[in-house]
């Protein structure tokens, strides 16, 4: 039978391919605005006809009406990782989360530790040899695909067809259903003074030729947005985004000096505008991998130079970051900073780099801390963690004692709150 035969035996409308689920299975839907919009949208309209389905995803983009605490029982939400739709769900207990480092999914998923009966994904059109792009995150949905009884696809014309390992071919797939609405969209996060501070002391520190690892949020892009007169950088990284556009359409980013898979930027989701999603469309110079690939810190770290940029909320005197909860209750997860800080680390000439505001709540509390609040989900530890970076200056940390780390971090604390650090510091025995 030829692919385009199988195509049309399998399309169907959302409503139908749904059927394909059973109660008490797992559906794994990719990253972000890899989730496919018509089938989460039919799984909610008939959510009350299944008992027991859990939807398995790092950080959701649309509220879907299966975020119901009403209708747990008959589906719910299981976050990897969560997003500002799944995070209520996790305050207010009907949400429950799966605590892993992004690089690990897959295996965890191939190991059948995380179930996975069925994936749910957005993809571009099939091309003439019958497979799919699965695009905008290929993430863990790839290892989820070859362990899955089922794979439905939503078919979008406005989804690219990106290079690398993340294609699948008509053959493997059970169902699909086509849409046409636009990709979701997401724009490039505030930057205000602070972030612009701490990305001017980070972008110094990042040479030509270095290639980057960038998370994202205000204070990454405020460094994107100051290394446009850098010249031959490189991108091995876990999220595309906006600012790595840029800094290609600058010239900035050639991926010429990359010792590792040179002349290519690797990624393993995307996020961002339509015009993000067009430059990934058949991009010679770009790549689209599982997470086991780009965030594995033995694969990333033979980049040369790798400087990893991320954000934390929190952080102690000893260094460990609290990047995913305030206090016992989960914000957000674990995601890939621990990989890429450990990426950075093995990397020759590599520098990771953990970067917060010196404060939150209009100056009223100090994120540098003596130690992180009760309950603190610690993402980078104390061994891992190397530069840190306020508006007030960077301390590197690796190699240093507890009691250099201690003054290293209270010198880049908010000047209000010095005094008090040092005197928490004496208590402690640590000054």
């Amino acid at each position: 039978m030829s692919v385009q035969a199988q195509y049309q035996q399998k399309l169907c409308a959302a409503g139908e391919a749904i059927r394909l689920v059973k109660s008490g299975d797992t559906i794994v839907v990719p990253t972000g605005v890899g989730e496919p919009p018509a089938l989460l949208t039919a799984l909610s309209e008939e959510r009350r006809s299944f008992q027991d389905v859990r939807v398995c995803q790092i950080l959701p983009m649309r509220k879907f009406a299966y975020f119901d605490p009403k209708t747990v029982a008959h589906v719910r939400h299981l976050a990897y990782f969560f997003s500002g739709t799944s995070r209520p769900g996790a305050t207010e207990g009907w949400t429950d989360f799966i605590p892993a480092n992004f690089s690990e999914i897959p295996e965890l998923l191939k190991r059948r530790l995380i179930p996975a009966d069925v994936v749910f994904s957005i993809a571009s059109p099939m091309d003439e040899h019958g497979y799919f792009s699965l695009s905008l995150g290929s993430d863990y949905t790839m290892a989820a695909i070859s362990q899955a009884r089922a794979v439905v696809l939503e078919v979008n014309p406005n989804v690219p067809f990106a290079n690398g390992d993340c294609h699948i071919h008509i053959s493997k797939v059970a169902a699909l259903t086509e849409s046409q609405d636009p990709i979701f969209e997401v724009g490039l996060p505030k930057i205000g003074p602070v972030q612009e501070a701490i990305g001017k002391y980070v972008a110094e520190m990042i040479p030509d030729g270095a290639t980057l690892q960038i998370g994202y949020g205000g204070i990454p892009d405020a460094v994107v947005m100051q290394l446009t007169h850098k010249n031959d950088l490189g991108v091995h990284t876990e999220m595309v985004g906006d600012g790595i556009m840029t800094l290609v359409e600058a010239g900035a980013i050639t991926n010429a000096r990359k010792n590792f898979m040179p002349g290519k930027m690797v990624a393993t989701f995307a996020l961002g505008s339509k015009k993000l999603y067009q430059f990934l469309h058949r991009n010679q110079s770009l790549e689209m991998h599982p997470v086991s690939m780009t965030n594995d810190p033995y694969i990333a770290g033979q980049n040369d130079n790798l400087h990893a940029i991320n954000a934390t909320m929190q952080i102690d005197f000893l260094g460990q970051c609290g990047s995913e909860s305030l206090g016992f209750l989960p914000y957000s997860g674990t995601g890939g900073q621990a990989d890429f800080v450990r990426s950075a680390n093995r990397s020759n000439g590599g520098k990771a780099f953990i970067v917060l505001p010196s404060t939150a709540k209009n100056d009223a509390i100090s994120r540098i801390v003596p130690s992180l609040s009760a309950g603190t989900h610690v993402t980078t530890s104390k061994n891992d963690i190397n530069y840190v970076v306020t508006e007030y200056g960077v301390a590197q940390l690796r190699g240093k004692s507890a009691h250099q780390r201690t003054q290293a971090l209270i010198g880049i604390a908010h000047p209000n709150f010095r005094q008090e650090l040092r005197e928490a510091a004496k208590k402690m025995k640590l000054l």
